[in-house]
């Protein structure tokens, strides 16, 4: 893939104010979670520049922010817990950055593609309303959970629900308060407000500045107003370079031989990269030019930033949703935002430490919620709601899953529930059961699924069981990729021995090459001679009207062309002689769903009759014995509106055919007594109507030259061996329209 780097100026300026803005939000969150993982402060904000410069350069992400997790902190804070040191967890983390660019290079990151639709967007949804609850808090100044704790069950033995229950019980801050809520307003205004969304000045940074302005103006206004140092970003400040070099740490490589070290990292790497396969897969649904991530290469980035974080003194680092988002809605175009969003981080830590420490924490929060509003959509809920409960109850149950425990263990249950009800769907559903009607009879279709697995035993039993004896059953494996052993053995026995002691008849369709279950069809699938002789018109009729319903419904039967082909090859018995109209909108075989030599078809513009027309006719009906003939006429046909403008005063310019005026003879007979319809005053809807009118007497026009012209027919007609059928095709509908056979032939025999 090319790397995606800025070509234009308005691009550069999108992904520099939205590096500015991700690096201000990143600084408490890198604060909270690295104080949330019982490790050193200064390790998150080592990660958060990592994160942002090594994964950002290596990584093909176009908007992912990568950082300190806050679905590791359980993990992070257990395992240096358990190695009994920092300086030993940090060779486990270098140990599972090295695993993890073993996976991207073996290319594991394909796991991103087995993830579900409705997890992911769970994800989302779950984060944003995280966002939404966790920072409520910190808008009102509120401060007693840290920023970046996302988990519902807290530290300080409080839960999300709690400590939001506090801040209704007056546990807040009037001048924090105060800043948090302009910060929404601003936000609002600016989001809403035309000069001010298009404006080129992100409104996050507006936000923050006006933080910084009104935290000095109320700093004058005693003390309830005052912003104090618990509602203000808390950067450790080293007071010379020597002191800044202390605040970094290096791994403990004595310690290489220990068993527990690389359980460790085994565990440090499998849940970074699921975390950061899952994250990319839900940034790359918000960005808005939907670009995709290469996630095996992404699992290279992040285990080069884990080796050089464990290196220097960092805690784990993965793709994070949160600052991924506020990249995306802060405008971030290209990779460009997050490697300048690391890049300050480094220069304000090193540098600048005491500006970072006069923002307040209020109008970071505002942006954070926001931000939450945005993912949390109700018009999501509504579509997953349409989608149907196989897409909607994993997607609310890993909203709920997430919300309630924390991001990884949210994700785990929604997976599992996604899973279980794949099980569920293929077992209930591992094959699909339809009865189609073919020319010699009902045949039992089995569809099998995709994946075929032992799960689907039962039920292939329970429906080879179903079969009447004598019956015909086909088993279509055309869409299916894998087939279980234990189901092969299964069709194997049914094939070979149940089938032939019961008399049904097994037909197999689509099956690979290794299953040893070769194409065979035994039905009968295209007409035969004794089909011919045996059917009558009306239950002629009856099949072409039924194959009609097929076509329209796109239940279409399934039909094995190259069996028909040779099957017919030196002999035809078709069931019906069809006379249509030409139009490219009536393909007959089609329309009625017929095989290989099931009927003859003769199309001529406007379904007419001519000598050659009539003569192809009787060999149908009187030579090959068909025992049907079909007229079948169709709106908005071309050649009667041709005739109805030159029969009606509307101009006919014939454009030079000659030969066209004898279609428009044999049709004209039709408008005798509509003459009176003016084709130049008529609107489009009368005219259409006109013209399908004129087209369903052209049929019984067509019916009656067929009788009064073909002696040979109308003997067939009166000894009840034929009848000659009138019928309407709409073409908006794709529906048949035909009269009764006995009617037919009773006016037909009566008229004789």
């Amino acid at each position: 893939m090319t790397e995606q780097l800025p070509k234009k100026s308005g691009t550069l300026v999108n992904d520099l104010t939205a590096g500015v803005v991700v690096f201000i939000v990143a600084v408490p969150l890198c604060l909270g979670i690295a104080l949330a993982s019982d490790a050193p402060l200064f390790s998150g904000l080592l990660s958060g520049i990592v994160g942002g410069i090594v994964v950002g350069l290596l990584s093909r992400s176009h908007t992912s922010v990568s950082g300190p997790a806050a679905g590791l902190t359980a993990i992070v804070s257990s395992q240096i817990t358990a190695l009994g040191s920092f300086q030993v967890f940090l060779l486990a983390v270098m140990i599972a950055g090295a695993m993890q660019i073993a996976a991207g290079i073996a290319r594991a990151g394909f796991i991103a593609m087995f993830v579900p639709n409705s997890v992911i967007k769970g994800l989302l949804t779950a984060i944003g309303i995280i966002l939404i609850l966790k920072q409520i808090p910190h808008v009102v100044g509120h401060d007693d959970d840290f920023e970046g704790e996302m988990s519902f069950a807290q530290p300080d033995q409080q839960n999300t629900f709690t400590e939001l229950l506090s801040v209704f019980q007056g546990q807040w801050h009037l001048g924090a308060a105060t800043i948090g809520l302009l910060s929404i307003v601003l936000l609002v205004a600016w989001s809403r407000i035309k000069f001010l969304k298009n404006s080129p000045v992100p409104a996050p940074l507006v936000v923050v500045l006006l933080g910084l302005g009104l935290g000095v103006l109320f700093g004058n206004w005693g003390v309830g107003w005052a912003i104090g140092k618990s509602h203000l970003v808390q950067v450790p400040v080293a007071k010379n370079l020597s002191e800044f070099r202390s605040f970094l740490t290096h791994p403990d490589f004595s310690a290489w031989l220990n068993p527990q070290v690389y359980m460790a990292a085994i565990t440090i790497a499998i849940v970074a990269s699921l975390e950061t396969v899952l994250n990319l897969e839900a940034t790359d649904r918000l960005d808005p030019q939907q670009r995709q991530s290469p996630p095996s290469r992404e699992l290279i980035a992040q285990g080069a930033g884990n080796m050089v974080t464990g290196l220097i003194g960092g805690i784990p680092v993965t793709s994070v949703i949160v600052r991924s988002s506020v990249n995306i809605n802060t405008g971030g175009k290209t990779k460009l935002s997050t490697i300048i969003h690391g890049c300050l981080l480094l220069a304000s830590v090193s540098l600048a430490p005491q500006v970072l420490n006069q923002i307040p924490l209020s109008c970071l929060a505002a942006i954070l919620l926001a931000t939450g509003f945005k993912l949390a959509s109700p018009a999501l809920f509504k579509q997953m709601y349409k989608e149907g409960k196989y897409q909607f109850t994993p997607f609310l149950i890993t909203v709920l899953a997430i919300v309630f425990t924390d991001l990884l263990v949210g994700i785990l249950i929604g997976l599992g529930v996604s899973l279980s009800f794949i099980l569920y769907s293929n077992v209930k559903r591992p094959l699909h059961r339809v009865v189609e009607n073919h020319v010699g009879g009902e045949v039992l279709r089995i569809e099998l699924s995709n994946q075929v697995s032992f799960l689907n035993r039962a039920a292939i039993v329970q429906t080879l069981d179903g079969v009447p004896e004598g019956g015909s059953v086909l088993i279509d494996a055309r869409n299916s990729s894998y087939i279980d052993p234990d189901v092969l053995g299964l069709l194997h026995e049914f094939k070979n021995k149940s089938a032939p002691a019961r008399g049904i008849s097994i037909s197999l369709l689509g099956f690979r090459n290794r299953y040893q279950l070769e194409d065979e069809i035994q039905y009968i699938d295209y007409s035969t001679h004794e089909l011919q002789e045996r059917l009558t018109a009306d239950q002629v009729l009856e099949m072409l009207v039924a194959g009609n319903e097929r076509f329209r419904s796109g239940n279409t039967l399934t039909r094995h062309t190259i069996r028909q082909i040779n099957a017919t090859a030196t002999a035809q018995h078709p069931l019906a002689v069809v006379v249509s109209c030409m139009d490219s909108r009536a393909p007959v075989e089609m329309i009625f769903d017929v095989g290989v030599g099931d009927v003859f078809v003769v199309r001529v513009a406007g379904n007419v009759i001519s000598p050659e027309v009539l003569a192809s006719i009787e060999y149908g009906c009187v030579i090959a014995r068909a025992p049907l003939v079909l007229v079948m006429g169709h709106t908005n046909c071309g050649a009667v509106t041709a005739t109805v403008d030159a029969i009606c005063g509307r101009s006919f310019n014939d454009a030079g055919c000659s030969h066209l005026k004898y279609i428009v003879d044999e049709v004209s007979p039709s408008i005798d007594g509509l003459s009176h319809f003016n084709a130049e005053q008529a609107t489009d809807e009368d005219k259409i109507a006109f013209v399908n009118q004129v087209s369903h007497r052209n049929v019984q026009h067509s019916v009656e030259a067929i009788l009064q012209r073909s002696p040979a027919i109308s003997e067939q007609v009166r000894n009840g061996q034929a009848a000659v059928v009138g019928a309407m095709y709409d073409v908006n509908t794709g529906q048949l329209h035909c009269q009764d056979v006995d009617q037919h032939v009773k006016s037909q025999t009566g008229e004789m």
